[in-house]
């Protein structure tokens, strides 16, 4: 089993810690496939630094009432086990060669063995949901969540290179790629605790909204940082055909004429050009409407946050989206 050392952002969160070392430590357990060498590679993926946001926001959401920790733990271990599974199919359907700044599963084992590393992940997490959870309607509703997934990572493949991709299009796309499974975190946390069917639904709005502000922030990202930040070649979502909101606004600007010919280029762009993209895409604004999408997302989380009842718990899950939405801007 590796040495469980958590990401650098839950030092200013120790109650935290000791939950989500017992999440990563539960995945170890679980993950156990024949080849040694994949059953490694994915171990370490799991150990490369991911912030492991959607179990701490479910453990946080079962803290507004006393339940049983060791079964939450369970069932956060499940969610960043289906996140995981998601990163492994995702990489495949973009190619990537990276995954938080080392060599991807696809790219160590092929497309093959990634498709089924992914897949057993699946496994895992309704292995854990069957364990754990309280009624066949939480495994129905974390079925109904991984549907909503897929499909979101289907409309963005289908809408690669699509320069008439609309916002509400890209809305519709990350709310299913990114946002409903921080939805499905919050409710989860919430629902499984005892929580009432109120308190559950602001929860799941409250995960819709941060998981929102969080994909769009990534986003613009992408269009500011330096390779070594992202893990991954800047733009490289341009090259491959995934046109996200600061060139989605910067597209109905006037600098839309000079951004096609660019964008026509489709795989074969250069590096040279992929810079001159972002140039126009800063000078049309699209990054700072982008920001200003994000920033309404965030203002809506925090809004539902401050309706919860006032609680350290509360106080908690204010401090860390806070902490996450705006740290680029």
């Amino acid at each position: 089993m590796q040495a469980t050392q958590l990401h650098p952002l839950w030092h200013d969160y120790p109650t935290l810690q000791p939950e989500l070392q017992q999440v990563m430590q539960l995945m170890d357990a679980n993950i156990n496939i024949s080849d040694t060498a994949i059953t490694s590679a994915i171990l370490e993926m799991i150990h490369s630094g991911g912030k492991l946001l959607r179990p701490a926001y479910c453990l946080l959401f079962s803290q507004f009432k006393t339940t049983d920790r060791q079964r939450m733990i369970a069932l956060a271990a499940a969610l960043e086990t289906l996140h995981t599974a998601t990163l492994i199919h995702d990489d495949i359907l973009d190619d990537a060669k990276l995954r938080r700044h080392q060599a991807s599963i696809q790219e160590q084992f092929g497309k093959d063995v990634a498709v089924y590393a992914g897949d057993y992940l699946f496994v895992v997490v309704f292995k854990i949901l069957a364990q754990y959870s309280s009624s066949f309607k939480s495994i129905q509703l974390n079925s109904e969540n991984m549907e909503k997934i897929l499909i979101g990572e289907v409309q963005q493949k289908d809408r690669h290179y699509r320069i008439d991709i609309t916002m509400a299009q890209y809305q519709e796309q990350i709310q299913g790629k990114t946002a409903e499974l921080f939805a499905l975190s919050c409710f989860l946390g919430a629902y499984e605790s005892g929580q009432s069917a109120p308190f559950a639904a602001r929860a799941r709005k409250i995960g819709l909204a941060i998981g929102m502000a969080f994909q769009i922030l990534d986003d613009i990202l992408d269009y500011q940082a330096v390779s070594p930040e992202i893990g991954k070649p800047i733009l490289e979502d341009v090259a491959e055909g995934v046109y996200t909101s600061p060139l989605i606004f910067a597209l109905q600007t006037d600098y839309r004429t000079e951004l096609l010919p660019l964008l026509r280029q489709q795989g074969q762009i250069n590096a040279t050009d992929r810079h001159r993209v972002q140039t126009i895409v800063i000078a049309a604004g699209g990054i700072e409407q982008a920001k200003q999408l994000a920033t309404r997302y965030t203002n809506q989380a925090l809004h539902l946050l401050n309706k919860l009842p006032n609680n350290a718990t509360r106080t908690t899950l204010i401090q860390l989206t806070q902490q996450l939405l705006d740290r680029h801007n």
